[in-house]
């Protein structure tokens, strides 16, 4: 086995380790991490097949922006776990039925693939100078053009929604008008007392003896 198999190997254990991790963690905040190691595992294989573009998108992209965005998301909007574990029994058939088609469906694509392709012709080798950078940018911008317009309006929608969800009132919290905080002025702020330099301080004055006397 050469490293780069070995490597391959590796990073597709700790992918689908972390895949699983993804669906079955109780805590949102530690799912959102795990989705976070699976995207750089998945950047570390496509690195192997020489796609570095890719995996430095999947890096800088996913990683930096969107998962950020799903992990301040999921700490502000403070879910309540139980509530959400109440209707998991009731939902649980429809979910296995989805689930089994889903794996039913990969398993007849995956099969398909591993059987051996028809002999295709040798492709021509590749000038010293090649970038596939270049040659991705030519597909997204000339024949991908309107499915990349789709996928940055999605991906402008979330950011919208969840600052929406952010921005909603809460009970726990002081919610604090956008509007006042622009026409607040600083004498409203800050209020100016005058107070004497020095007070003298009150000279305490001493308590005279209390006598009881006992009458026969």
């Amino acid at each position: 086995m050469d490293p780069q198999t070995g490597l391959f190997f590796l990073f597709s254990a700790v992918l689908l380790f972390a895949a699983f991790r993804v669906i079955t963690s109780r805590n949102p905040v530690h799912a959102a991490l795990f989705l976070v190691l699976c995207f750089f595992q998945a950047a570390a294989i496509w690195i192997l097949l020489k796609a570095e573009f890719l995996a430095i998108t999947l890096v800088l992209v996913y990683v930096g922006a969107v998962m950020v965005l799903f992990l301040f998301v999921v700490m502000m909007l403070d879910i309540n776990m139980d509530s959400i574990r109440k209707g998991f029994w009731a939902h649980f058939p429809l979910a296995a039925f989805v689930g089994a088609l889903i794996a039913f469906e990969m398993a007849a694509v995956l099969m398909g693939g591993f059987r051996e392709p028809p002999q295709a012709p040798l492709a021509a080798p590749l000038a010293a100078d090649f970038s596939n950078t270049k040659e991705l940018g030519k597909l997204l911008y000339t024949q991908y053009l309107y499915p990349l317009e789709v996928a940055a309006v999605l991906l402008l929608v979330a950011i919208i929604a969840a600052i929406a969800l952010t921005l909603r009132s809460r009970k726990d919290s002081r919610h604090i008008e956008p509007s006042e905080q622009v026409r607040v002025q600083a004498r409203d702020r800050v209020q100016l007392v005058k107070m004497a330099a020095t007070v003298t301080a009150p000279v305490p004055q001493p308590e005279a003896p209390q006598t009881q006397e006992k009458k026969a």
